[in-house]
């Protein structure tokens, strides 16, 4: 039985934990990453995760969903901190980052595929680190014996300059706007999290704009002109924030198709599989893997 179960919450983040006479297990939420979409919780296996959605105030945008963790039924697995594409979660077992389903090799992670040829990079472009709405990118400039150049404009001598990009690779829920937006073609990013996302507008209220306000990434929902929303699948990292906060049924169809995860074989992973996605989805991957091993 454990000693203490405790449960603190800030403004800034949610944490549980559980203290055991030899061990000491804790989970934090950061709420300025977490963007409320629901995939922690259609995979937490003790259902120890709950979204609640936030009536919109007149006047004011609509808010992000937002997430509490039940201390009683919180595992400590770390299902959710694997698969949470905006890294807001995160498993510490005595003070040290430790997800325990990966330990095991009973559940896999997510792959950020993110690559950056810098030889492809201009001194005078930063059009990557403009375009990430999360602001995960920083451009910058060294000299040949390694030193940082605060500002290329302000440099003596650009000739011998070389670019460097730092991503946040483990906060990037890989949208694809960087490698879009890049002039050079200069940076390749691979989506996690593949799916299809369709406005039905006949059945919108009009003038609302939910799902366009908690959409976590810049001009993938937009309105047009006629005051329609409309999707960028492009940039879209199917999320469901949008599916979470939308005020008629029917007006948004929502679906994941594929997750781009670390090989596992696992019965853990394929019922988390089958609630992300689907039966049908989930059946596609097995026979893959069946294929694949033949």
């Amino acid at each position: 039985m454990p000693m203490k179960q405790l449960k603190t919450e800030t403004e800034e983040e949610l944490k549980v934990q559980r203290i055991l006479h030899a061990k000491r297990y804790a989970l934090t939420l950061d709420k300025n990453l977490c963007i409320g979409c629901d995939i922690c919780k259609i995979i937490c296996p003790r259902e120890a995760i709950e979204i609640k959605t936030i009536p919109k105030a007149v006047g004011q945008k609509t808010k992000h969903p937002v997430i509490n963790v039940d201390e009683q039924k919180c595992h400590y697995c770390g299902i959710c901190n694997s698969i949470c594409p905006f890294g807001a979660l995160e498993v510490q077992v005595d003070g040290e980052h430790v997800i325990p389903v990966i330990k095991t090799e009973s559940f896999p992670q997510l792959i950020r595929e993110i690559e950056v040829d810098t030889k492809k990079c201009r001194l005078d472009c930063i059009e990557c680190e403009k375009a990430c709405p999360l602001e995960l990118i920083k451009v910058g400039w060294r000299t040949p014996d390694g030193k940082e150049v605060a500002d290329v404009k302000s440099a003596s001598d650009t000739k011998n300059l070389s670019v460097f990009v730092d991503v946040k690779k483990y906060l990037c829920p890989c949208c694809r706007l960087c490698e879009l937006r890049c002039p050079e073609d200069a940076i390749h990013v691979r989506k996690m999290f593949h799916g299809v996302l369709k406005i039905n507008n006949e059945k919108c209220p009009e003038g609302c704009k939910d799902c366009v306000e908690v959409c976590p990434i810049t001009l993938t929902l937009y309105l047009s002109d006629d005051g329609k929303v409309h999707v960028n699948d492009a940039s879209c990292v199917y999320c469901g924030a949008c599916k979470l906060v939308c005020p008629v049924e029917g007006a948004l169809d929502f679906q994941r198709t594929y997750v781009y995860h670390t090989p596992v074989h696992s019965g853990a992973w394929n019922k988390a599989l089958e609630k992300l996605t689907s039966t049908t989805e989930m059946t596609k991957e097995l026979k893959a893997k069946g294929a694949k091993k033949a």
